[in-house]
């Protein structure tokens, strides 16, 4: 079976001034993408909202808890949509020097850890990932090199496609920002938006998690990984 997967990161450059870097991803069978891109597109219209409007976390209000709400609801209720969130507290105890490496080098360690999970050899996957910078099309090659490694997949028979889009055009990315910014903004121990508690406490209530710890390996609804720096002694 081919899937499409969607990813979206926050917090990923070194020397941001945050600790905590979230990344996580939405997959679901290729076949059903177009009819759940139609569904966003219908809630946001039932909501008022052009059907081009980006949702996104820092974008969450009052006004449009509604609309956040029933977005997520949707995720919930739709069993061909998965959601996985890789979460790194301590961002500011890396020591790349120890390990032989530079940034770069754990960025893409960190979504090898959050993408092998997922991808299973008798099937095939297309993956997708919100653009961020000018540089986004060498990190992207270099990833998909490092999966396919990973699964001996030289041909690309796997994975057969990673590429950078703009989320302003892919729902599904949209949602994936939604998730990894309820999960940054409850471990970076923000409270100030009560709109954005809101929303928090209602993913807990569906996934049926804290959303402050993992879940068992075989969870594959709302699967949660936090990482975790490790002595040299011990990686």
């Amino acid at each position: 079976m081919l899937f499409n997967i969607y990813c979206d990161e926050s917090c990923h450059l070194e020397n941001d001034g945050c600790k905590t870097m979230t990344l996580g991803a939405i997959w679901a069978p290729a076949e059903d993408v177009r009819k759940i891109h139609i569904d966003i597109r219908d809630i946001k219209r039932r909501h008022n909202l052009n059907k081009k409007y980006e949702a996104k976390w820092t974008k969450i209000s009052k006004s449009k808890i509604d609309f956040y709400r029933e977005l997520i609801s949707y995720f919930f209720k739709n069993d061909r949509l998965h959601f996985r969130g890789y979460i790194i507290n301590d961002k500011d105890k890396l020591r790349h020097e120890e390990f032989q490496q530079d940034h770069n080098d754990w960025y893409f360690k960190m979504y090898f850890g959050l993408l092998t999970f997922l991808l299973s050899p008798e099937n095939r996957y297309r993956i997708y990932l919100d653009i961020k910078d000018t540089c986004s099309s060498i990190k992207i090659k270099k990833l998909h090199d490092v999966i396919c490694s990973k699964f001996y997949d030289f041909k690309h028979e796997i994975v057969e496609n990673i590429q950078t889009v703009h989320s302003k055009e892919i729902g599904l990315i949209q949602l994936t920002d939604i998730f990894i910014g309820a999960l940054s903004y409850m471990n970076r121990n923000l409270t100030t938006s009560s709109s954005k508690n809101e929303l928090i406490t209602f993913i807990k209530e569906k996934s049926g998690y804290s959303l402050k710890y993992n879940t068992l390996i075989k969870e594959s609804k709302f699967n949660i990984f936090y990482w975790k720096a490790q002595n040299k002694e011990t990686a």
